[in-house]
């Protein structure tokens, strides 16, 4: 296991010392402003271009910064957040039942098991509504009442109906609006597009960002791209479990490669088991598919009163089936939170009540809506969802009951950053999922699109203007010895990778490291178990880098060399979100400790020595420093959906 030390304490210095309600807007007032004339000096590089870039890359632009946009894909559009399905979170009342920004706030420090900064998410409570304004006004196709306006849906932890939503498409619709701005941009010729291009290291110079090394995908050409200021939106670390909701390309190589070079990374630990995925049916899978979490709604989700009772559920008569959630939350029933509805579903499957192969799955029912609204309701509702479930598993949920079962979903870690979105390294802002601020130990749903807009359409345009503003940065000579010395590292960590010519693939050591990773920091934790990985993912990293065999040359288009390139980095960072996982001696959120649980199975916090931020700086031996929590307006409770 790897050692580590315990550094001096880190602060948010830059949300100010005022009510919580002033505090954005006092925040803009004094933030520097740059000239609309100046900023066409300034040029700003963003990795990303899902929700988060996207939004950044185009509000940047129509400031009049220059932007320089990079994503891996062949197209922006096909970024990982057209997976979002269910909706976007937003304190508009439109259904006149108690919601507030408040509301939207307390709801999202209690849903991140109170262990979350009350500053941002105070400010993204706030911004909520402006951002369905905005995508309105980008057109949008959010669903509508009869009556034309706006429709909401409810969603997990929550009591008031808030999730605005497009179908089951509400990623992909707010991409596309995003997307249409950042098109307009590019065309106007103050966005620099560079697509099927990922980023290999972050540059520094003299203590701050300054720039990237990329790598095309298609020629394997390797160059590098200097800013005043560099911007990370490149999503989150899932797939460090192999098995996950993510896209295959999504992946941790940008903010790994800017925590090798300084950015502290916050929480590694805290990772997003979402309830309602389609089980997985064998060794051949290399994704899982997510079935929205809008589907709770109506579905109601149930075992069998009977331990291995293999009838077909259209069998089970209606006393003997468990509607577990709805007898352990009467509450709130199946719209519990994430992280409780997981751990109840794994609880029911462990006692031997699961259904389907190997028992690990539960029902999620859709007889009772059917009934109720009719079948036709139900398509207009959920229609492209049944669908896709359909296509995968060849069973009609209009007639069965759809099968579910827990897996990672979401990270909520992810690099240390301010209240102005900034990171340790000045210059680097990172936005969306690829940084920890928002969320605390567990997601509430339909609240990644709202953080990711947030911070892209609001947030990052007023802290960059203040950081450019302030800063008089001369310009880095292509030569500076810091560029080539990153675009030196970066060619050699490659070649290094392709004479290695070993034996095992690279997707055998990403689904060796997975479930590894799975079994011991997954949905359940232990001391015992997070040691015996910590153990192993050495030994596992030191195979990788004896026995990887990559075909191919750096010089082309090479899919194998870009996974290995990736899961190389997986394999450091799951050394820390384990020993983050072990030094964390607590259950909060989505992070269950075995042995730090309540009588009835519930999550136990221990606020005395846990109410903080982890945040780890890199080095042969982790530091970890400290960034206390302090909860002034929503004070930590024991977590109750009762």
């Amino acid at each position: 296991m790897i050692d580590h030390t315990v550094g001096s304490p880190i602060a948010d210095t830059k949300a100010p010392d005022i009510d919580l309600e002033r505090r954005w807007r006092e925040r803009k007032f004094t933030a520097k402003l740059v000239n609309p004339a100046n900023r066409r000096k300034h040029r700003v590089i963003v990795v990303g271009t899902g929700l988060a870039g996207a939004s950044a890359g185009a509000t940047l632009a129509e400031q009049g910064y220059h932007v320089t946009q990079f994503c891996f894909q062949d197209s922006p559009r096909r970024a990982h957040s057209v997976a979002a399905q269910g909706g976007i979170n937003a304190a508009k009342n439109y259904r006149n039942d108690g919601d507030s920004v408040y509301r939207l706030f307390y709801d999202t420090v209690k849903g991140g098991d109170f262990r979350s900064r009350e500053s941002n998410v105070y400010r993204l409570a706030e911004i909520s509504t402006q951002i369905i304004d905005q995508a309105v006004a980008q057109g949008v196709p959010f669903a509508r009442e009869y009556g034309g306006l706006l429709d909401t849906r409810s969603f997990g932890g929550v009591q008031v109906q808030r999730t605005f939503y497009a179908r089951g498409q509400t990623g992909q619709q707010l991409l596309l609006g995003a997307y249409q701005a950042l098109s307009r941009q590019i065309d106007a010729g103050r966005v620099e597009m560079y697509a099927r291009t990922e980023m290999l290291d972050l540059i520094v110079v003299d203590g701050r960002a300054r720039g990237i090394v990329a790598r095309d995908l298609i020629t394997g050409a390797i160059t590098t791209h200097l800013a005043e200021a560099v911007v990370l939106a490149t999503g989150g670390y899932g797939n460090v479990f192999y098995l996950s909701t993510n896209a295959k390309g999504s992946n941790a190589s940008a903010i790994w490669r800017a925590h090798r070079r300084g950015a502290y990374f916050a929480n590694p630990c805290f990772t997003q088991i979402h309830p309602t995925c389609i089980p997985r049916t064998g060794e051949h899978q290399s994704k899982l598919t997510l079935m929205s979490e809008s589907l709770r709604n109506d579905g109601r989700i149930w075992v069998p009163r009977r331990r291995d009772d293999d009838r077909p559920p259209g069998r089970i008569p209606e006393d003997e089936r468990d509607y577990y959630l709805e007898r352990m939350y009467p509450s709130f029933g199946n719209l519990v939170p994430r992280d409780i509805a997981s751990r109840a579903a794994k609880n029911r499957c462990d006692d031997g009540f699961g259904v389907g192969p190997g028992g690990l799955g539960v029902y999620l029912d859709f007889a009772d809506a059917i009934a109720r609204l009719g079948l036709p309701a139900i398509e207009a509702r959920y229609g492209n969802l049944f669908d896709m479930y359909q296509r995968i598993t060849a069973e009609d949920p209009y007639r069965v009951p759809m099968r579910i079962y827990p897996a990672i979903h979401y990270t909520m870690g992810g690099l240390w950053v301010d209240y102005d979105l900034q990171s340790t390294i000045p210059g680097l802002f990172v936005i969306g999922e690829a940084n920890f601020s928002d969320h605390g130990a567990n997601r509430l749903g339909a609240s990644a699109l709202m953080q990711g807009l947030a911070d892209g359409y609001f947030v990052l345009p007023t802290t960059i203007n203040d950081y450019l503003g302030g800063n008089s940065l001369d310009a880095v000579a292509p030569t500076h010895p810091a560029v080539s010395a990153a675009e030196t590292e970066a060619r050699g960590r490659l070649d290094r990778l392709l004479s290695i010519n070993g034996t095992r693939t690279v997707d055998d050591f990403h689904r060796e490291l997975g479930l590894l990773m799975w079994d011991h920091c997954g949905m359940s934790r232990s001391e015992n178990g997070l040691r015996e990985a910590l153990a192993r993912v050495p030994e596992l990293r030191a195979e990788f880098w004896r026995s990887v065999r990559i075909p191919g040359t750096a010089t082309e288009l090479n899919q194998e060399l870009e996974k290995a390139n990736r899961v190389a980095d997986f394999l450091e960072l799951a050394e820390l979100m384990l020993l983050d996982a072990l030094v964390r001696e607590e259950s909060c959120g989505g992070h269950f400790r075995e042995d730090h649980q309540t009588a009835d199975g519930e999550a136990l916090r221990d606020d005395t020595r846990f109410s903080h931020v982890a945040a780890w700086e890199y080095g042969a031996k982790p530091v970890l420093h400290h960034e206390e929590l302090t909860f002034d307006h929503v004070h930590p409770t024991q977590r109750s959906y009762t």
